[in-house]
């Protein structure tokens, strides 16, 4: 057999992986329950080891705990889960008026509630896509639990040395000090399976952000004392899902209340009838591309550039961005705030209100344009997953009021995300020709106005071609993503959300024909990892400063789209 039909067995098994996952979780929503232990929680194990996903590096390697995972996955879910042996997952369903504290993980914005030592809360309100991302790391998360209770105790349930160690660190017995916190670390690299030094620097990760974590050593000891609990003991953890939540979810409960209040901010502002620009982005770049210059360039230089003054404003000791932000809210700029479960921040610029002399050198204006079209831009956050579809499937519907149907005059329509690329490195960038759904038979091929030559000459690589939507970057291992890359697809890159805002922008302008087939559409990525490179993939770390150039070139070419129009 040739070695191309070896590896499209195992990517074709590597699918199948992700399909029995796919299935399986669904199935247990629609349950409400399970145990990690039992039936269920195996298949899921055994279905997350077969795939191998590179964001979890040794998740397969029996003797050595996956630190960098780990790290990714605890930045994720709610500090002190890892205490938790229940979990579980609800709507929101009026937690946040009750006295439990909020928890918030500084990587995945959702509200978490710790209801007693044994319980937690997690809010889903974006989908199906967000119940998958929690289920994939707490099996990740239980998977390495059971690897920690190897190392740590004997067949019958016997403690060794090392694990009465930790166990006197944690509780307090034995305080970590400069002359014995070698000692520590050697005592949980025993545990751990991993080198000295390997034990170190994971420590010295979770150290990065102590307030959102309990701590290397505690996370360790009571992932491991859950876990032990469960095997030795037989007293299980359980996931469940409340009743409201299984009979909310796809109903787009919270997109149509957070659609609406664009639309009425948008109507009450008499904008609603002007050339409407969407831009799916983060909620600093397009804010700062048009107004910081205006904003700050006195305090520096005439011909200071946006990507200058994108770094100085990224320095934490300066007061730079309430700056900008009181300048841009004086010529023209509304900003809704998101408390009804998307957590989608929403930015509308009047452009009628913005002086072209006020922008930077590198926007080019059509002043001509500006005064007599009067666009507005809707600035929304990152959606997550399925969630790209609820939200711009309703906010792309008329505005009803009174029984009137009031539809949005809807010009362009510009996604900017950040996406794993499959050649290239981090900081690239990616021109989708089209969205090939992971798993489905569902492809978007679509006229987009960006094209290579928009970005080139600028000192970062760029790479035209299909884009891959899958269920979650998670879920991604080496096999499938050669195939996608090397096959017929020519896929350049990976995504969670393409797919889903062309299904909702086909179905508006195609069947509804709530927008014009005319709408302008443009989709940008860039590289935040390349799952395809040992230590370059969302688990080695944040992108940090060389996201910036091209985050601000995309965005600046966005605004000169609009702007600067014939």
């Amino acid at each position: 057999m040739s070695s191309e039909a070896l590896e499209t067995t195992k990517a074709q098994e590597s699918r199948n992986a992700i399909e029995r996952l796919y299935i399986e979780m669904r199935h247990l929503l629609i349950s409400g329950t399970f145990k990690p232990s039992g039936i269920s929680g195996k298949v899921l194990r055994e279905a997350l080891r077969t795939l191998s996903p590179e964001i979890y590096g040794l998740m397969t390697d029996i003797n050595k705990v996956e630190l960098d995972g780990l790290v990714y996955v605890i930045d994720r879910l709610p500090k002190g889960l890892e205490e938790c042996r229940y979990v579980k997952l609800t709507s929101e369903e009026g937690f946040n008026h009750s006295n439990f504290e909020v928890i918030i993980p500084p990587k995945r914005v959702r509200n978490c509630y710790r209801v007693d030592k044994e319980q937690m809360i997690i809010e889903v309100t974006r989908g199906r896509s967000e119940i998958y991302d929690i289920l994939t790391h707490l099996t990740f998360l239980y998977n390495e639990a059971h690897k920690i209770v190897r190392h740590s105790f004997s067949e019958k349930g016997e403690p060794i040395r090392e694990w009465l160690k930790l166990e006197e660190i944690v509780q307090g017995t034995v305080e970590i000090t400069e002359e014995n916190h070698d000692k520590a670390f050697a005592y949980l690299s025993t545990i751990l399976g991993r080198t000295f030094e390997e034990t170190k620097s994971a420590y010295a990760r979770f150290q990065e952000n102590p307030e959102h974590n309990n701590g290397f050593f505690h996370i360790i000891y009571w992932l491991g004392r859950i876990a032990a609990e469960e095997y030795f003991q037989h007293i299980d953890r359980e996931v469940s899902f409340s009743p409201t939540l299984r009979e909310r979810i796809g109903r787009h409960i919270y997109g149509e209340k957070w659609a609406y209040n664009i639309k009425k901010a948008l109507l009450d502002a008499d904008l609603i009838q002007r050339p409407v620009h969407i831009i799916s982005a983060n909620m600093h770049s397009v804010l700062n591309t048009l107004f910081a210059y205006g904003a700050l360039h006195k305090q520096f230089r005439k011909d200071i550039s946006i990507f200058d003054l994108a770094l100085e404003l990224r320095k934490p000791e300066t007061d730079l961005d309430s700056q900008v932000v009181d300048f841009a809210q004086k010529h023209g700029m509304i900003t809704l705030y998101d408390n009804l479960g998307t957590n989608l921040t929403v930015q509308i610029f009047d452009m009628a209100q913005v002086q072209p002399e006020s922008l930077a050198p590198e926007l080019i204006c059509n002043a001509e344009y500006l005064q007599n079209e009067k666009p507005v831009i809707i600035v929304m956050d990152y959606a997550f997953g399925e969630q790209a579809y609820e939200t711009m499937d309703e906010l792309l519907k008329p505005l009803k009021i009174n029984g009137k149907e009031i539809k949005m005059n809807v010009a362009s329509i510009s996604i900017m995300g950040k996406a794993g690329i499959l050649e290239g490195d981090k900081g690239d960038i990616m021109i989708p020709t089209s969205h090939v759904f992971e798993g489905t038979a569902d492809n978007y091929p679509f006229a987009n106005e960006f094209k290579a030559q928009d970005f080139e000459g600028n000192g970062v690589a760029v790479f035209e071609g299909a884009m891959i939507t899958v269920l979650g970057t998670s879920l991604q291992n080496r096999d499938v993503l050669e195939y996608f890359k090397n096959s017929s697809w020519r896929a350049v890159g990976l995504e969670m959300e393409g797919a889903h805002y062309q299904k909702a922008i086909q179905a508006e302008s195609m069947i509804r024909k709530n927008i014009s087939n005319e709408v302008v559409l443009r989709y940008a990525y860039y590289a935040s990892d390349n799952p395809l490179l040992t230590g370059s993939t969302l688990a080695s770390g944040s992108l940090g400063m060389v996201g910036v150039k091209p985050t601000y070139l995309i965005t600046i070419q966005i605004i000169k789209k609009i702007l600067g129009k014939k």
